[in-house]
C-alpha cells in the first residue's frame, strides 16, 4: 500500500499546518494534510491542502459554522499571510470533510467524476497532522486497499460506456468541422480512460487532469503508456482529420489495458 512522504517546501507552508492542527486538533476528529505536499510533491508556489474530518453527525451540524470560523480565523491571522508571500499561489486550501463517500451522478459530456479521486486523497494519499479519534483508521479500513467487488463491476462498465460514447463521438463532430467538440470529448475520453485504468488495476487515483506521470509511471508502473498518452494531445492540425485518428488509437488503448 502507497506510503506518503509529507513534506513541506518552505518554513511558511509548515508554521500555516501547524497553526491549523493547534486551532482546531481538538475540535475534529482528524486534521489531514492533502495531495501536493502530503505526498512530497509540492513547490514553494503550490497551495497548502487541509481536510478537517468529522464523524456524518457531527459534519452535519458543525461544517458550515467550522468553515464560517476558519475563513474569519483566516483573513486576520499573519502566519497565513507570511504562506502567501512565499510562493505565488501558496494559500490555504480547506476542506471540512465526512468521510461518506458514494458514487454521484454524471452526464454524459461531464468528464469523469470524483468518487475514486476523494476516497484516495483522504485516505491513501493523505497525512494525518493530528487524530483525536480513530475515525480515519475506521474508514481506511472499509475502503482500503479497495472498494468491494461488486460496486467495482459496476463502476468499470459505467465509465467505460462513458468513455466510448465520447471516442464515438468524435468523428461525427469532425465531419461537422466541430473541431473544438472533437478536442473537448478527446479530453474527457482520455481522463475517463484514466479512471477505467485505475479501476480495472483496484488502485485509487489522485487526480485525471493533472500528475498524470506520477500515477501512470510511478504508481501503475506503466512508461509505456505514459509515452502513448502524451502522444494524444500532440495536435498538427486540429482542422484536420488528426483528432478522429487519435480517438481511434485511443480506443486502441482502452481495449488493450481495460478489462470489462
Amino acid at each position: 500500500m502507497y506510503t506518503p512522504h509529507p513534506t513541506y517546501p518552505t518554513p511558511a507552508h509548515a508554521a500555516a499546518a501547524q497553526a491549523i492542527v493547534k486551532r482546531f486538533g481538538d475540535d475534529v476528529d482528524a486534521v489531514l494534510l492533502l495531495n501536493s505536499c502530503a505526498r512530497g510533491r509540492a513547490s514553494p508556489d503550490s497551495c497548502l491542502d487541509i481536510g478537517l474530518l468529522l464523524r456524518p453527525e457531527r459534519h452535519a451540524t458543525n461544517a458550515a459554522a467550522m468553515q464560517e470560523v476558519w475563513e474569519r480565523w483566516y483573513a486576520a491571522t499573519p502566519v497565513f499571510r507570511e504562506l502567501e508571500a512565499a510562493g505565488r499561489f501558496a494559500e490555504v486550501h480547506l476542506d471540512v470533510i465526512s468521510g461518506v463517500y458514494a458514487p454521484p451522478g454524471r452526464s454524459w459530456t461531464g468528464g469523469p467524476d470524483s468518487f475514486e479521486v476523494e476516497i484516495g486523497n483522504h485516505l491513501l494519499y493523505a497525512h494525518p497532522l493530528r487524530q483525536s479519534s480513530g475515525y480515519w483508521e475506521e474508514l481506511r479500513a472499509r475502503w482500503l486497499p479497495y472498494y468491494d467487488e461488486g460496486l467495482r463491476t459496476e463502476r468499470m462498465a459505467m465509465v467505460h460506456a462513458f468513455c466510448l460514447n465520447n471516442l464515438k463521438h468524435i468523428p461525427l463532430y469532425s465531419a461537422r468541422g466541430l473541431h473544438f467538440q472533437c478536442l473537448d470529448r478527446l479530453y474527457n475520453a482520455q481522463r475517463e480512460f484514466l479512471q477505467a485504468l485505475f479501476i480495472g488495476r483496484r488502485v485509487y487515483p489522485i487526480a485525471y487532469d493533472k500528475w498524470i506521470h506520477e500515477q501512470v509511471v510511478e504508481i501503475l508502473g506503466l512508461p509505456e503508456l505514459y509515452a502513448q498518452m502524451v502522444d494524444l494531445f500532440e495536435i498538427r492540425d486540429l482542422q484536420s482529420s488528426e483528432l478522429v485518428e487519435k480517438s481511434a488509437r485511443l480506443r486502441r488503448l482502452l481495449a488493450t489495458y481495460v478489462l470489462v
